[in-house]
């Protein structure tokens, strides 16, 4: 299941935030009756109906992963999350027709019916990402059920199962990230190009799209994922404990950076402390009360070993990727042109 996600999962974060560079390009053609944004959105297109092709495969398979590997769980929970699955599919139908339209329609349909027809694409991508991580929000906080005495489902409310308490910030983030993986990613692709030679407008523009979406998503990411971790210090404060390394509950605890979750010794080992700092971020207070691991039963426990390094890899990646992208564009607006130092790219 961990193969199935992960290899999908670059998929289908590319299926949310390559639509809508599609369509800001074919757009800025349209209206500056320019050449180059028109190549860039026809490239764009090409290398979407292939990720999306391999996502819907990929995404197939792990429909039929639910119901063969968690049985019992589906058996549960489909009346409860069937909700956000059905509306996902519509989402994902309502997709595939209107990608069959703009692949096609280049030269049948008017030039700006073409654009149009690219906005339920883009609309439709983040809307599956939204509906269907609303199933895993619904995960880590059970709501939208009533069990009787024997545990079995007495009433379900599927609207206030997909609107659970994780939803308002599981979602945001996610979607905010798919933009952030695809502006990356599109700039990596140009700045590759750009080391072999082809210095030309559409790859200039390829790189600074690709570095302006990253920017402006990352800038969200921060703000949405602080959000979501504040929402873990009161709703889950379990995972909290485990992705910053707490194992003794404590006032003014710190917050520690890198370093090795050891669970045999129950401690981060080689981390850097700033004191008081997971308190004020929590709570904004510098005295906050943090739960650890040791306010609860062992058994309940996750592998702080495993939630703390993979915690830790996102903050610094995306912090190193904000840094990147600060630099990108300090050098832009100092030099007025783009930066084309090979190391930078």
């Amino acid at each position: 299941m961990g193969t199935s996600l992960g290899f999908h999962i670059a998929f289908a974060v590319l299926g949310v935030g390559i639509p809508l560079l599609m369509s800001v390009a074919e757009g800025l053609a349209l209206w500056r009756h320019d050449a180059t944004w028109m190549l860039l959105a026809r490239r764009w297109a090409r290398a979407f109906g292939i990720l999306f092709a391999v996502g819907a495969v990929s995404g197939t398979v792990l429909s039929f992963e639910l119901g063969l590997l968690w049985p019992s769980f589906m058996a549960f929970s489909g009346s409860i999350i069937g909700l956000p699955f059905s509306a996902e599919g519509f989402a994902f139908f309502l997709e595939a027709i209107f990608l069959g339209l703009y692949l096609y329609g280049w030269d049948r349909l008017p030039p700006v019916g073409h654009w149009l027809t690219s906005i339920p694409i883009a609309l439709s991508g983040a809307a599956s990402a939204l509906f269907v991580v609303m199933a895993n929000a619904w995960m880590n906080s059970p709501a939208g059920f009533r069990l009787g005495a024997d545990g079995q489902l007495l009433s379900v409310d599927p609207l206030a199962a997909a609107l659970n308490p994780s939803t308002a910030t599981e979602d945001p983030h996610m979607l905010v990230s798919a933009y952030v993986v695809t502006g990356f990613l599109v700039a990596a692709v140009y700045a590759a190009g750009m080391l072999r030679g082809r210095d030309d407008a559409a790859h200039r523009r390829g790189l600074a799209s690709g570095m302006a979406m990253g920017l402006l998503a990352l800038g969200l990411a921060g703000y949405t994922g602080d959000a979501s971790a504040r929402f873990l210090y009161q709703g889950q404060p379990i995972k909290f404990a485990a992705m910053e390394g707490v194992y003794r509950t404590q006032r003014g605890a710190p917050i520690t950076i890198g370093g090795i979750a050891s669970d045999s010794q129950h401690r981060i080992l080689y981390g850097i402390e700033i004191p008081g700092a997971l308190s004020w971020l929590a709570a904004f207070d510098l005295n906050a009360p943090v739960r650890g691991l040791d306010s609860f039963p062992a058994g309940d426990r996750p592998s702080t070993e495993v939630v703390h390094l993979s915690f830790d890899s996102m903050v610094g990646l995306g912090t190193l990727l904000g840094l990147l992208s600060l630099t990108f564009w300090v050098l832009v607006l100092w030099r007025r042109s783009l930066p084309r130092g090979r190391r930078l790219l």
